[in-house]
């Protein structure tokens, strides 16, 4: 009996299956570790949900429920249980007061913050997603909903991939020429119910619009859409500092599938939107901004950062001033590799350039001198990403695959006169 086309096979179930497992057991181990309340709260919402998605996984039909199941109790019931309990991290409050000054001050950052929990460590653009607390307040259920940085942080991303679907749809996407890979359904669910997603957007959401954002950037550049990856780079760019790694990959992805002239119109609309956005603030405060975004996240601030993870950079650090030396050296040293694996041999399309990008903010965050597990999330979400619009890649430049067909061979007109006699 032939399988119907609608049924999903055997081992692709079981995959389904085992990777819903895994995330189980991922989610299941914070409940049982000295992780903080949100995280807690998230790992018991999120275990259940990826179960009951690996047993919906195994049915015939099974990966629409599955997706489902994963999506509710990774991201619905905990994200709902959080709001309704004011249960987040620290960022989250940093983003909203960052928009509470700026509405009032025209600048995020405080003059002399007196405890780390004042300071302000993004650059000014992250405050946008602290205004609707600021214009909303927080009296009264409805308004303390809506105002929530993290459903604005979640609605930038999701509102960059609708637009990576479109361009991609439209035939810009660069790896698939004529083809033009999209987003499907399952895909984006499956991603967004992935404790990559899931988990930041539940307990803190600071990183989603900077993912988004990327992402779309590099979309653009494969696309030979300068002005619209630069201004993309350029809402990025405003966000952390972090994302101005990109710049270079993007700008170098351009050279590539635009040309000299597209490169520079997509590094021109980035250098200037990141400088009409950073420069008002940076004007009006330019010590604490200094002091704030740059010295307190590479530990050299009057606060001890809470970024605090046992990365390699972190560890060396703690040795004292020469660790901290060395961190940073051991730093530049592999942002100048990626740099000049950037000219030796460039990105050619969406997968490889946010995997060099990926490759670079890896390196940037394993030897920072300060840093989280959690930061490893925005490379591998590029990564993840590039993958499910871009498809397969193609071959690299230079590179000629010939494929053999077999030869064909004359029909048999018996066989061909019986065939239509048994219809």
């Amino acid at each position: 009996m032939l399988t119907p086309p609608t049924q999903i096979p055997w081992k692709q179930r079981l995959l389904w299956s085992g990777g819903w497992l895994v995330a189980f057991v991922w989610a299941g181990v914070f409940p049982l570790i000295a992780a903080p309340g949100p995280h807690r709260i998230w790992g018991a919402c999120a275990s259940l949900g990826y179960f009951c998605a690996a047993l919906a996984a195994l049915r015939p039909r099974g990966r629409g429920p599955s997706v489902g199941f994963a999506l509710a109790g990774a991201v619905a019931v905990p994200l709902l249980v959080l709001l309704s309990g004011g249960g987040a991290q620290s960022e989250v409050g940093v983003i909203e007061r960052s928009g509470i000054l700026t509405l009032g001050q025209a600048t995020p950052y405080l003059a002399d913050p007196r405890t780390v929990v004042e300071v302000t460590p993004y650059l000014p653009g992250m405050a946008v997603f602290g205004l609707p607390r600021a214009v909303l307040g927080d009296s009264g259920p409805l308004p303390g909903l809506l105002g929530d940085a993290r459903l604005w942080c979640a609605a930038a991303f999701l509102g960059c991939l609708w637009a990576a679907r479109r361009a991609t749809l439209r035939g810009t996407d660069g790896p698939r020429e004529g083809a033009g890979g999209t987003l499907s359904r399952d895909a984006v669910g499956t991603f967004v119910a992935s404790p990559v997603f899931a988990l930041p957007l539940c307990v803190s959401g600071v990183d989603l619009p900077l993912t988004g954002l990327l992402f779309l950037a590099l979309v653009y550049a494969a696309g030979r859409r300068p002005v619209a990856a630069g201004l993309a780079l350029a809402a990025a760019c405003s966000l952390k500092w972090t994302a101005w790694p990109a710049v270079a990959v993007a700008v170098v992805l351009l050279a590539h599938r635009g040309g000299t002239r597209a490169a520079v119109r997509g590094a021109a609309v980035a250098v200037a939107g990141t400088v009409l956005l950073v420069l008002p603030s940076a004007l009006l405060s330019p010590g604490p901004l200094v002091q704030q975004v740059f010295a307190f996240p590479t530990g050299r601030g009057p606060w001890e950062t809470p970024a605090a993870s046992p990365l390699p950079g972190r560890l060396l650090a703690d040795l004292g001033p020469a660790g901290w030396y060395a961190a940073v050296a051991l730093l530049l040293a592999g942002g100048l590799t990626v740099a000049v694996s950037l000219v030796v041999r460039p990105p050619y399309d969406l997968v490889s350039a946010a995997d060099r990008l990926a490759v670079g903010l890896c390196v940037a965050f394993l030897l920072a001198p300060a840093g989280r597990f959690g930061y490893l999330a925005l490379p591998v979400a590029l990564a993840v990403l590039a993958r499910l619009v871009g498809g397969a890649r193609p071959p690299a430049p230079g590179l000629v695959v010939r494929a053999s067909y077999p030869r064909a061979r004359p029909a048999d007109p018996v066989a061909v006169t019986a065939a239509w006699g048994a219809r």
